[in-house]
């Protein structure tokens, strides 16, 4: 799906291009900066259109000086976000996530203006403001935090969506994370709760209780310090796999 973007500010819109895939796709930076390149070569027709639909005023108002590329695509590889942190364009990055059937998470993968890279922490407050206008987006971005955990254990993990939450597997699965409730996440490991020192509201023994996923040790995440402080435990799931 191709769609120009025209977004007012304060005192003058904005002109860019949003790309759109509903999977990995290596062809959506490159389909995205070939129809980019074209909205600048084609600037008289696009602000005749803009003052067709939006006056004279608004078309006069049209900024070309920092063009922005925004690809949103379910997943992107190592090797696009290297590519975009090398091109001279301003690009966005945007995985989406669906958590149940009306529940949407935006995460900021990478965000390069004119060929500089902007920090972690940005990318994290990005990724807080398309997450607000969703309900219990505090902890989709949570969601997204432990996501980014988990994928940081090795190369080798391998994240695969279930139905009713999203596994990951070195040789077999060794942590499922499922859709965020309204104030907490739960992740289901492969360790042994007799192996560790169960912290009531933290970690729980669910052996023989039914529950989505796979695995006996539930880990009940509130807050970002949570997440830190199950890092062992994701350690240790990750290593007995």
């Amino acid at each position: 799906m191709n769609r120009r973007s025209f977004r007012a500010s304060s005192r003058a819109p904005a002109v860019g291009k949003v790309e759109y895939k509903r999977a990995v796709d290596a062809g959506v930076i490159n389909q995205g900066l070939f129809y980019l390149a074209w909205l600048m070569d084609h600037r008289a027709e696009f602000e005749h259109l803009v003052r067709d639909r939006l006056g004279v005023t608004a078309a006069s108002q049209v900024l070309w000086s920092g063009p922005r590329l925004i690809c949103i695509a379910g997943d992107f590889t190592r090797y696009d976000v290297h590519a975009v942190r090398e091109h001279r364009r301003s690009i966005d990055l945007v995985r989406y996530r669906l958590f149940g059937s009306d529940l949407l998470g935006l995460e900021t993968v990478a965000s390069v203006s004119g060929g500089m890279q902007v920090g972690r922490r940005a990318r994290r407050q990005a990724v807080a403001r398309a997450a607000g206008d969703f309900q219990g987006a505090s902890m989709v971005e949570l969601a997204s935090a432990v996501d980014e955990a988990l994928l940081g254990l090795g190369d080798g993990v391998n994240r695969v969506e279930r139905k009713q939450y999203r596994a990951y597997q070195r040789l077999r699965n060794f942590a499922c994370l499922c859709p965020p409730q309204r104030s907490k996440v739960l992740v289901y490991l492969k360790v042994d709760p007799q192996d560790v020192d169960l912290v009531p509201g933290f970690t729980r023994d669910v052996s023989g209780l039914g529950h989505h996923g796979t695995g006996d040790l539930e880990v009940q995440l509130r807050t970002p310090k949570d997440v830190e402080r199950a890092q062992d435990l994701f350690r240790a799931s990750y290593a007995a796999a």
